[in-house]
């Protein structure tokens, strides 16, 4: 095998990762067996299926979990159960706590009424996990764990051709069933249904081109995690790294496709040194893979590897933003610091000990992230895939509502949009008559003893003020200017101040400055 380099870009270079749009053959070809299978149902999966070498002919396409699941459980060594089981009880506790990063918001007082917002999960979910190279029972536990975990009730797992690794998989993940299927077929079949197929209402999961093609074209009608394109890990590293662990790291995500980015951020006056050293480590360590991975990985770099020397960390962090790769490792000094800064990746493994592998196997946070660009605008998967927040309102005080109900009224004229003008209308309409009515029809249950004290301006608000107490049926007798005036409910001693003498109504504990009506009703205690 021909050795390997780095292709060195300087900084200038540079250009942001891009997902690269789909070809169009590609999304024709995923678009006829979609529709197929939409239209023909079952007899349309299988017929795909089989074409595509997902089954044999007459072959079990479901697998359900109480049989064949178990039983793939039940075969495999005890050893391998319980790394199943110890990754997806650390999946399952990362997920746990993400969940609780986000709660129902029961109660928001607004004007007249409450708002707020509750969070669910998604009824079903289907979860693709690839078959491919080699077995990656790894994304159906990221993927179906944390369905369950957010609460989706039936969570299905697609996989063609499933290792028993696989199956065993689904089973520690709590999955319903498995479809031994892959491709668009399979996403039709998470879609739209096919036979005991159910529809979901989430279709996540890393796929090839064809699964990617499916999910952009169905994802109007379910929730769709991304749109997963080749693996890419960019390592920031200075003089305090170590050249062997920067290029297993590279490798690692290398040999997932010879489309994968591994991309090294060499910061220093040692840059270009670092930087031959790491080629160095990866020609040595390539040799040591089996040959077909080592095949994988060396395209890899010849095809897509890259290198850029800066002169210092905050350069790197620049670029490092504008790349917005899906790994991000930093194998730097002060790496708080520098975690701190960076804005822009799929997840960040900070320090050397962090390798991206552990990120891969499940030490806890999710595997499936944003490629091509995208973690500038988006997350991986998470609980929050598959969680629903639907917000309600409920206006019970309608008179305390009319300014936000006239603001209602006002907005909708001003977008010319007036049968929405209408029905902020009706309810103004609708408050105005039940005001005048509570304040004719029924007489003020008042509390006695009780001292009135209001703040009275001068000139025509004052006389507006004593109008008002006349409509609500309460006589006023001033006598002078002084403010000694006398008042026909029985009981009561009202005192009109000058607004000079706010300061004694604060000291009084009194709630309002100023006097609307329902000011009045308050402080009478009706």
């Amino acid at each position: 095998m021909d050795p390997v380099s780095l292709k060195r870009l300087s900084p200038n270079e540079v250009k942001a990762l891009q997902f690269d749009p789909l070809d169009p053959k590609t999304v024709e070809i995923a678009s006829t067996i979609l529709h197929d299978v939409r239209q023909r149902g079952e007899a349309a999966l299988l017929e795909h299926a089989t074409r595509l070498g997902d089954i044999k002919a007459g072959e079990a396409h479901i697998l359900t979990r109480d049989k064949e699941l178990k039983a793939a459980f039940d075969a495999i060594p005890i050893h391998e159960q319980q790394v199943l089981e110890r990754t997806a009880n650390r999946i399952r506790q990362f997920a746990e706590a993400q969940k609780r990063c986000l709660t129902n918001l029961p109660h928001f007082q607004i004007e007249g009424g409450s708002a707020g917002h509750a969070v669910t999960a998604v009824e079903r979910a289907g979860c693709y996990a690839p078959g491919g190279r080699y077995p990656l029972p790894s994304s159906v536990l990221m993927t179906a764990i944390t369905a369950r975990v957010a609460g989706v009730k039936e969570v299905w797992v697609a996989s063609p051709r499933p290792a028993p690794i696989t199956l065993a998989a689904a089973y520690v993940s709590g999955a319903d069933a498995l479809l031994a299927v892959g491709g668009a077929q399979a996403i039709a079949a998470l879609t739209y249904g096919a036979g005991k197929v159910p529809s979901c209402d989430a279709v996540v999961g890393p796929g090839n081109k064809f699964v990617t093609a499916a999910k952009q074209l169905v994802a109007a009608r379910v929730a769709i995690d991304m749109l997963a394109g080749p693996s890419e890990c960019l390592v920031i590293a200075d003089s305090t790294a170590n050249a062997a662990i920067v290029a297993a790291d590279l490798i690692a995500q290398a040999e997932h496709d010879p489309d994968a980015r591994p991309i090294l951020i060499s910061v220093g006056d040692d840059a270009e040194k670092f930087v031959a050293s790491v080629d160095a480590e990866v020609n040595k360590q390539l040799k040591e893979l089996p040959a077909d991975n080592a095949k994988t990985a060396a395209q890899a770099f010849k095809d897509n590897g890259m290198a850029v020397c800066v002169s210092d960390i905050n350069q790197a962090v620049e670029l490092s933003d504008r790349f917005a790769p899906e790994h991000l490792e930093l194998h730097v000094a002060n790496v708080d610091d520098v975690k701190n800064k960076v804005k822009n990746y799929g997840a960040v493994f900070v320090g050397t000990g962090s390798a991206e592998v552990f990120g891969d196997y499940g030490a806890g946070p999710n595997h499936v992230l944003p490629t091509g660009g995208t973690a500038r605008s988006n997350g991986g998967l998470s609980v929050f895939t598959f969680l629903k927040v639907r917000t309600f309102l409920q206006i019970h005080d309608m008179d305390a509502s009319r300014q936000m109900m006239q603001d209602a009224f006002d907005l909708a004229k001003l977008e010319g949009l007036h049968g929405h003008a209408n029905a902020a209308k009706q309810r103004l309409d609708l408050s105005a008559s039940k005001f005048a009515s509570a304040e004719v029809d029924r007489p003020l249950a008042l509390k006695t003893p009780a001292i009135v004290r209001l703040a009275l301006p001068k000139g025509h608000m004052e006389k507006n003020i004593f109008k008002l107490l006349d409509d609500a049926g309460i006589k006023l007798n001033i006598t002078t200017r002084g403010y000694r005036p006398t008042i026909s409910i029985p009981g009561f001693e009202v005192k009109l101040l000058k607004p000079q003498n706010i300061v004694e109504m604060l000291n009084l504990g009194s709630r309002y400055i100023g006097f609307t009506g329902s000011d009045l009703i308050a402080e009478l205690g009706a």
